[in-house]
């Protein structure tokens, strides 16, 4: 499963490239405001950084004006996937921008039905939203084995791209149910290294060779 990285945090973002734990990043506008800097200006770093797909969201709510901003943030850089609401006009600008060979990610995806009228209209990928269904007390990764079992039945090419993931279980439960990427904020991904044996194993090897004085250095 590939990692994204939700986030606009450069310095987050380049010390999980470092790591090779990640394959593209998520944006959004709410996200990159919280920098205090120009959208393009972030995007266009943020490129420059990793060479998977970066995720830039359009502002516009109809389709005429979302490939228009849409074809300006894909001239940012090669690596660029427009990010659309799954609305039908967001459907309808999938589909010209998907035509003109821009990478694009349909998001706010909530029902199986959703995620095959992206695929049909040429989504690189569908980003289904774990965090807020579970929220409302529906299971986000039945929705992720509803997706992946249509795509696998038709041989669609869209990427399930799990979105809204707010902790551990959620990257861990995703990779079993056969997501292609999963998009989680830098924390959480960090968070899946840690382990309370882990820490009480390593803390017991301190004491030890604490106490047999040992150094290596």
């Amino acid at each position: 499963m590939k990692f994204f990285a939700d986030t606009a945090d450069i310095d987050a973002i380049k010390e999980l490239n470092d790591l090779g734990m990640v394959d593209g990043v998520t944006t959004n506008p709410s996200i990159i405001k919280k920098s205090g800097r120009d959208i393009i200006d972030v995007t266009k770093e943020i490129c420059d950084i990793v060479d998977g797909p970066v995720s830039a969201e359009v502002t516009a709510i109809d389709a005429d004006t979302m490939i228009a901003e849409g074809r300006k943030l894909a001239k940012i850089a090669d690596n660029i996937a427009v990010k659309v609401p799954l609305t039908w006009d967001g459907l309808k600008a999938c589909k010209t921008l998907s035509d003109e060979g821009t990478m694009v990610n349909v998001t706010l995806c909530f029902s199986a039905n959703q995620a095959l009228l992206a695929a049909k209209a040429g989504a690189t990928f569908i980003s289904p939203f774990i965090g807020r269904l579970d929220d409302i007390n529906l299971d986000g990764m039945e929705l992720i084995e509803d997706i992946r079992t249509i795509y696998d039945n038709y041989m669609f090419d869209t990427q399930i791209l799990a979105a809204s993931i707010r902790n551990v279980n959620h990257m861990k439960d995703a990779a079993l149910v056969g997501a292609d990427v999963a998009t989680a904020p830098p924390s959480v991904i960090q968070a899946m290294a840690k382990h309370v044996l882990t820490d009480n194993g390593l803390d017991a090897f301190l004491a030890d060779i604490k106490a047999a004085d040992i150094k290596i250095l």
